[in-house]
């Protein structure tokens, strides 16, 4: 018994390309013939270039037909109906920092609900750490979040993240940012070779912050969390004065030439008038993993006296932890995981939620 006509595009029917249509849905069979066993039909691809790309897909129309019962011949022809398309004009590129654009007040991004600054008084303390975990923590409890490292000297968002490559730009202006472990992220670290230094003064600066900001597609976000560089200079400055900001969280180890630079820090968010919402004391204890004893390295109770003097929330205390370490290094969050580092986050991201702050 020969095979008839609707037995093969049964068949074709089965063969699909990656939008899951199947041959004949494309409208890409032409000139079918039966001669009793043999069959005979073309592929025609739109043009040259999709046509070289379909090989895979002519050799399994191919298999499937020759399968069917009566077939003793299956050939196959793939071929283009126009010509190769143009190589595309590749769009321009995109050049991060230079002089900041005059701007009438503070704004914030389309799309975001607020803007969480996370910083420090003084480098060291564990600031990115804090800032990338908390962000993973509120993405794992429901949030949409996004994570700016503003640290542009010292970016360090991408490793902590395990993610580095170029942002796309479709016309040299919009930034897509790039997403990992649930979170909406930018780096200048992105944009930059991996080990070369940004050697800008603070117009630049300034400039290459205001475009992180406002050039990026952030898409719909509950909170964007901010990372700061350690200090009170240039960004903290373009950041508070510039954009809406729902408030700051300073971050510290317990041990008085911390809270020292730490006070400098509250003391600014106070002059530029940016709420700090509470505190957050890292590096608070040593557990040995060996006997389980504590040790108050860096001492006790300082950043938990200064959130009491201040009259703002100490949100939590956080000890020094060799696995949170291996996970920044290694590019998966603590905060991604089960451990009782990343509940001790979770925590800290549900008093913020149940806060009305994040």
């Amino acid at each position: 018994m020969s095979v008839t006509k609707a037995q093969i595009e049964a068949a074709l029917e089965q063969v699909s390309l990656p939008d899951g249509r199947s041959l004949l849905a494309h409208d890409m069979v032409r000139a079918l013939t039966v001669e009793g066993g043999v069959v005979r039909f073309v592929i025609e691809a739109p043009n040259a270039d999709v046509a070289r790309q379909l090989t895979p897909l002519r050799d399994a129309a191919e298999k499937v037909v020759s399968e069917l019962p009566g077939v003793t011949q299956a050939t196959v022809a793939l071929t283009a109906h126009g010509p190769a398309a143009k190589p595309a004009t590749p769009p321009p590129s995109l050049k991060i920092g230079g002089h900041p654009k005059p701007q009438e007040g503070p704004s914030k991004p389309s799309g975001v609900q607020r803007i969480l600054a996370i910083g420090s008084g003084k480098g060291g303390v564990g600031k990115s750490t804090v800032s990338t975990n908390l962000a993973v923590a509120l993405s794992r409890a429901g949030r949409k979040v996004g994570l700016l490292d503003a640290d542009i000297y010292g970016p360090s968002i991408p490793r902590m993240m395990g993610i580095n490559k170029k942002p796309a730009s479709p016309d040299g202006k919009t930034i897509i940012p790039l997403q990992a472990h649930g979170v909406t992220l930018m780096s200048i670290g992105f944009m930059m070779e991996e080990g070369k230094a940004v050697v800008w003064r603070g117009p630049m600066l300034m400039g290459a912050l205001q475009q992180m900001l406002g050039q990026v597609e952030w898409g719909e976000l509950d909170v964007l969390i901010v990372d700061l560089p350690p200090g009170t200079g240039d960004v903290q400055l373009t950041l508070c004065t510039k954009s809406e900001m729902t408030g700051a969280i300073v971050v510290s180890t317990p041990q008085d030439v911390a809270l020292i630079d730490a006070r400098k820090a509250l003391d600014m968010f106070g002059t530029l008038k940016t709420p700090v919402l509470g505190l957050i004391e890292n590096m608070s204890m040593f557990v040995c993993p060996d006997c389980g004893s504590e040790h108050e390295i860096f001492g006790t109770g300082g950043v938990r006296a200064e959130a009491e003097k201040m009259g703002v929330p100490l949100l939590g205390t956080l000890p020094i932890d060799l696995e949170t370490r291996q996970a920044g290094d290694g590019g998966t969050p603590i905060a991604a995981g089960d451990s009782a580092m990343a509940q001790a986050y979770a925590q800290i991201a549900q008093g913020l939620i149940k806060g009305g702050m994040a």
